[in-house]
């Protein structure tokens, strides 16, 4: 009886320890996509942003205060940064369903 009750126990710690809700079919997280930032860190005032679906996009842009200093909303892969001071930025992009935070740095 202890052996079923340890192994329950272990079948229950490992399964309820995870972060994210895993697809098993298709072996990826869910809510999950690839993002590219680039260049990061940032010199000429423009950053590229691809996703994989490359839909439309709302940037917001936060400074280490949790203000926002940019709101935008971008139909290419290109965002205009060169009104941003130099410094650590947080951009939270949106699209369709998906919110994924990248951290922007800005020199």
């Amino acid at each position: 009886m202890r052996i079923f009750y340890f192994s329950l126990f272990l079948l229950l710690t490992f399964t309820l320890t995870a972060q994210e809700p895993a697809d098993f079919l298709n072996g990826r997280k869910l809510g999950t996509s690839e993002v590219k930032l680039y260049p990061n860190p940032t010199f000429g005032g423009v950053v590229n942003i691809l996703t994989q679906a490359n839909a439309d996009k709302e940037i917001t842009v936060y400074d280490v205060f949790g203000e926002v200093v940019l709101k935008d909303q971008i139909n290419g892969k290109t965002l205009d940064v060169s009104r941003l001071a130099p410094g650590v930025y947080v951009l939270q992009i949106s699209e369709g369903q998906q919110t994924i935070t990248r951290k922007l740095v800005v020199k």
